[in-house]
């Protein structure tokens, strides 16, 4: 079904997100709908998907023009969209969500749980997943839950599929799965829409591409016809360079040092093995390792969310510190950026500023009552600057924000606690080339001011580019330390695989 949107406009309180975009997604393709964070990807597809219904502009499905009210109609007319954020009911049965909305009845006016039980096992067993129906989907893996996304659009007959950042949280066995998925569907005529930021596996698996930049339609091209470099520059307006020099740097003496940390499950077994390693100041140390291996769970440990634990020594500053809750880390001088930013890491309703000043507000209590909003608008201004965070004014919602932008903040609310130690879990993910490198660049200019940093994630290049020492972790343990001058992916990548 090709799919085709003509000269699509869209204003958010004279902010005009899409100017006049007309572009084309085709069959038995899997077309690539790529730009920076705040290029207008979003917004496009909440078009597509009925969410915006309001927008100047047309929508075509196979020559025939469609008008989305809500997504219901967008879902009738063969489109399906499987959002980062999945629209997953965790409680119900893998069964009930595939359903949910379309259930079936029987003679009897009954839910007919027999036929949704059997067309759920062939609906699985087409994406090669053996899984009982009756599991409740709080139990799968997000990979498998993402399979489930597209079993229920298999369910609607969608003959368009919308996939934004399917890979963010998954594993390289779980993509590679994912990508063999892809290429059926494509091979069975459908059109498919990926959204991702990663270049490497964008060229892998795509077609072609259609580049947004700043709400509008740039290009759209064969893959064979470009390469990672031209495409960034047709996506920023200017080439970006991708390697981050690093400065020269001292550390400072040890700063935080742990030794024997282990944390326990609800069953006792062990998620944790008598982690040891110590942290230098102005130090930043990469922590990598395949999904499962532990690296959550450390930072959560050391910031107070985890109760069932066990260690030899941990200590701050040559001060013992117990990780008994998130306010006492904090008085410690922790502070943890969370790998899901919008579940965790932000309240969406509110404005940048109070959403800077949240974990900081004692600073802005007045003696009579009261909170300084003036002083809580000019930290939010002074962030706005130093860290480039677009904007309309530190009063706009950070719902209305780029995934990049909103990344931004996050920093910013806990940089604003003047932390010892900045624990960063996936800190770039789900977010384009240029606000990677800005992140890059004040992750360094942090550790050269003093500040000590942990990164976590699952990204090679990225572990690399930022760190100055690397910790390897797998299934629960250590298994090795190293200067980032002593690594490569090849020796990281071989370290984190399972024994």
């Amino acid at each position: 079904m090709k799919l085709e949107l003509r000269n699509i406009s869209k204003d958010f309180g004279g902010v005009k997100a899409l100017d006049q975009v007309s572009v084309e997604f085709l069959p038995g393709c899997v077309n690539a709908l790529v730009g920076e964070n705040g290029a207008g990807k979003s917004t496009l597809m909440k078009i597509l998907s009925g969410v915006h219904s309001s927008f100047e502009g047309q929508i075509f499905l196979d020559g025939k023009e469609q008008q989305f009210t809500n997504p219901r109609e967008a879902e009738a007319a063969g489109i399906a969209i499987i959002h980062q954020e999945l629209n997953l009911v965790p409680d119900l049965s893998i069964a009930d969500n595939i359903f949910l909305g379309r259930e079936p009845l029987n003679a009897w006016g009954l839910l007919d749980e027999k036929l949704m039980h059997l067309k759920t096992i062939e609906l699985l067993s087409s994406l090669d997943l053996s899984l009982d129906p009756d599991l409740p989907v709080s139990q799968l893996k997000i990979g498998q839950q993402q399979l489930v996304e597209i079993a229920k659009a298999l369910l609607a007959e969608a003959q368009v599929l919308v996939m934004d950042e399917p890979t963010s949280a998954i594993s390289d066995a779980e993509i590679h799965k994912l990508f063999a998925i892809v290429r059926r569907l494509k091979a069975e005529g459908k059109t498919i829409v990926y959204i991702s930021h990663k270049m490497k596996e964008l060229f892998e698996l795509c077609d072609r591409f259609v580049v947004l930049r700043d709400g509008r339609h740039i290009a759209s091209i064969d893959a064979a016809a470009t390469d990672a470099k031209d495409l960034v520059v047709k996506m920023t307006g200017r080439p970006i360079e991708q390697r981050l020099i690093k400065e020269s740097k001292s550390f400072g003496p040890v700063l935080l040092e742990v030794e024997g940390l282990s944390l326990f499950d609800s069953s006792s077994k062990k998620l944790l093995d008598s982690i040891s390693f110590c942290l230098r100041k102005g130090e930043v140390l990469g922590i990598y390792g395949l999904l499962g291996a532990g690296r959550t769970e450390l930072l959560e440990t050391l910031f107070g969310l985890h109760k069932n634990i066990q260690f030899q020594k941990i200590e701050i500053g040559g001060q013992t510190y117990l990780p008994a809750s998130p306010s006492d880390a904090m008085k410690a001088g922790l502070a943890l950026v969370p790998e899901d930013r919008k579940i965790q890491g932000l309240l969406l309703d509110w404005s940048l500023s109070d959403n800077m000043s949240l974990p900081s507000l004692e600073n802005f209590e007045q003696p009579w009552g009261g909170l300084d909003r003036s002083a809580e608008e000019r930290l939010a201004a002074s962030f706005v600057k130093e860290l480039f965070i677009k904007t309309d004014g530190i009063n706009q919602s950070v719902s209305s924000l780029s995934g990049g932008n909103q990344q931004k903040i996050v920093l910013a609310k806990w940089l604003a606690t003047n932390p010892k130690v900045l624990l960063l879990d996936e800190p770039t993910r789900g977010v384009d080339v240029n606000a990677k490198m800005e992140i890059y660049r004040l992750i360094q200019e942090l550790s050269i001011k003093g500040l000590s940093i942990i990164v976590v994630s699952s990204e090679l290049p990225e572990i690399l580019a930022v760190s100055d020492t690397v910790m390897v972790m797998r299934e629960g343990t250590i298994s090795a330390i190293m200067l980032v001058t002593e690594a490569n992916e090849t020796n990281l990548l071989t370290l984190a695989l399972p024994q």
